[in-house]
C-alpha cells in the first residue's frame, strides 16, 4: 500500500500521537536518556510510543536536505581553516565533509560540503562573506544537490 501523507493541525491529534512527539523532542535535546524514561516523564505507555514514533515528525525534520560543495584557495597560515569553518557555521550552515590539499607555494585548495537547510539567509551572502575573508583566494561552487 502507498503511504500517503496529511498536514493535520496539532489540537486535532490524539493525545498518544503528540506524546510521541514529546518524547521523540526529549530523546533528541538529551533530555532523557531512553525511551523508558522519556514515556515516563510525558505518561505514555512504551507500546503506544512505538506504534507511533516512525509516524510523527515535525515538518521542519521533513525538509529535504540542499547540499553544497564549495571549492577554496585559502592562504596557509595557522588558523585560516578553522576562520572558514566558523563563518560557515555562523551561517547557519552544517559541515558534512571536508578535504584539503597539501600547501604548495603557500596556498591549500579545500573543498567542503555543507549541508545549508537552515541557512540564515540566502547561499550568496555565504559564499561572499567567505570571498571576503582575508586569506580566502578563490571561492567557487563546484556541486548542489
Amino acid at each position: 500500500m502507498k503511504e500517503r501523507y496529511y498536514l493535520v493541525r496539532e489540537d486535532i491529534l490524539p493525545d498518544a500521537v503528540l506524546k510521541t512527539m514529546q518524547v521523540k523532542q526529549l530523546l533528541e535535546a538529551g533530555d532523557v536518556k531512553t525511551v523508558h524514561e522519556g514515556v515516563e516523564q510525558v505518561g505514555l505507555s512504551r507500546s503506544a510510543f512505538y506504534k507511533y514514533k516512525d509516524g510523527i515528525h515535525l515538518i521542519h525534520q521533513l525538509e529535504r536536505e540542499r547540499i553544497v560543495t564549495i571549492s577554496m584557495d585559502l592562504d596557509h597560515e595557522s588558523g585560516m581553516l578553522s576562520k572558514v569553518l566558523s563563518a560557515v557555521a555562523g551561517h547557519g550552515a552544517n559541515v558534512l565533509t571536508i578535504n584539503q590539499s597539501i600547501p604548495l607555494q603557500g596556498r591549500a585548495n579545500v573543498v567542503i560540503s555543507i549541508e545549508i537547510s537552515h541557512l540564515s539567509g540566502e547561499l550568496g551572502e555565504l559564499l561572499d562573506g567567505l570571498k571576503e575573508m582575508p586569506g580566502v583566494r578563490r571561492t567557487q561552487i563546484v556541486g548542489q544537490g
